[in-house]
């Protein structure tokens, strides 16, 4: 891949800012609240372009201020201003998270406001309960008495599922990188070779293009009936990892993010001679991809792309252990209601004092811009083969971003 590292311009926090003032006063709300800390999707870089492990400040008037909780952030802001690179929001506040947003918050006159909030009702995955930490919220809601705060976690992500031309240029380079970590990874599976010496291969190619690792950073399984899914056990435990031997099947999600924006693949090598039933689920695997690509069109609605997806295995006699198709920047997998959108039934927490915006269980539509990893799985018994790449909505239909992972690949041994 040709070493050009594209980055984003003022232009482009324009249009974000621009769009999330939109949503701001499509809700009514005269501040929006949007905290990155330890979550996956660390979102309040959508707004600073900057992931302080912290929390943006976004008023509807005036100027936005990133919390974080430590002071290397503004130094390290310093040395990129010395390098003649913009800032995106200058205003940065140290501290703990509950007492400085209360601060904040307090200074721009908004005690008695509808303020908007993200990550209390969120969905990622990991994040079913939300990101925000009890205390730093309970301390607000606390201080604030007479604020009117609502829950925006779905259209705020629903906003930011729809990439620009600057945007999908980060996510083409991000699918390029592994692309080049999928054919690494065909060149390593031999017999003899480790799930370690894998995973470090496949690291090696992310880091060297400027690729930097979501969490979970990479998932590697092998063996002839490995039905395990998840980072290697390994990692953590410690002791040897698994060596490949013939007949093996090598699985590996890979999760390459780049400026923020994450593509992934799903990559499945298996060593001669290739089990039946290894064979059966990889080929019905292509057929719900390839139904995926077909329903995958603007207008489509989230679930009538799921169905395609899972018609094939149904037919076929297989199930799935993970979801066929979830969106990407920021992820979201819940069949049929995209983001997490689920009907509202005056969600109360906190002692009543946050509302989750009222929707009515209406799906999420399928727009041009938006990016999703189809990732189909087809499992018989113990055994299981997933495969699948990234893909760009665009006008007429999807531009596929990967290859090598979209069909199993088999080595002669």
């Amino acid at each position: 891949m040709t070493e050009v590292f594209p980055t984003l311009s003022l232009k482009e926090r324009a249009r974000r800012w621009s769009r999330t003032k939109e949503l701001m006063n499509a809700f009514g709300v005269k501040c929006l609240i949007v905290p990155g800390l330890k979550g996956r999707e660390q979102l309040e870089g959508y707004l600073s372009n900057d992931p302080a492990e912290g929390i943006v400040v976004f008023p509807l008037e005036g100027t936005p201020v990133v919390i974080s909780w430590t002071g290397t952030r503004i130094t390290r802001q310093m040395e990129e201003d010395a390098q003649g690179k913009s800032a995106w929001i200058d205003d940065i506040r140290i501290g703990p998270y509950g007492s400085v947003l209360v601060r904040v918050l307090n200074e721009k006159g908004l005690a008695r406001s509808r303020i908007g909030v993200v990550g209390i009702e969120s969905k990622a995955p990991g994040e079913m309960e939300g990101v925000l930490p009890y205390k730093t919220w309970a301390h607000v809601v606390k201080e604030f008495p007479g604020a009117d705060f609502i829950e925006l976690s779905d259209p705020f992500a629903e906003m930011v599922l729809v990439k620009s031309e600057e945007e999908l240029a980060l996510m083409r380079h991000s699918a390029l990188i592994g692309e080049e970590a999928c054919e690494k990874m065909l060149e390593m599976v031999k017999p003899g070779a480790s799930e370690r010496d894998l995973y470090r291969a496949i690291t090696e190619v992310i880091f060297s293009h400027g690729g930097s690792p979501p969490a979970p950073f990479l998932i590697i399984h092998s063996g002839p009936n490995n039905l395990g899914w998840g980072p290697p056990i390994w990692q953590y435990q410690g002791g040897p990892s698994r060596v490949f031997r013939e007949g093996d099947l090598v699985q590996a999600e890979i999760f390459p993010r780049y400026g923020g924006l994450e593509s992934q693949q799903q990559m499945s090598v298996h060593l001669e001679p290739v089990d039946p039933v290894h064979r059966g689920c990889a080929a019905v695997a292509h057929v719900s991809y390839e139904a995926g690509l077909l329903a995958l069109r603007p207008g489509r609605s989230f679930k009538e792309v799921c169905d395609a997806m899972e018609r094939p295995l149904h037919e076929a006699g297989y199930w799935h252990l993970t979801p066929l198709i979830h969106s990407l920047s920021p992820i979201a997998w819940v069949s049929g209601t995209g983001v997490g959108i689920e009907q509202a039934k005056g969600v109360e927490s906190l002692g009543g004092r946050i509302r989750s915006r009222e929707v009515s269980g209406a799906p999420l539509i399928i727009k041009p811009g938006m990016v999703f990893e189809l990732e189909p799985n087809a499992c018989e018994g113990k055994q299981r083969v997933n495969i699948g790449g990234t893909v760009i909505v665009t006008e007429n239909g999807v531009e596929e971003l990967n290859i090598l992972a979209t069909r199993m690949q088999i080595v002669s041994c």
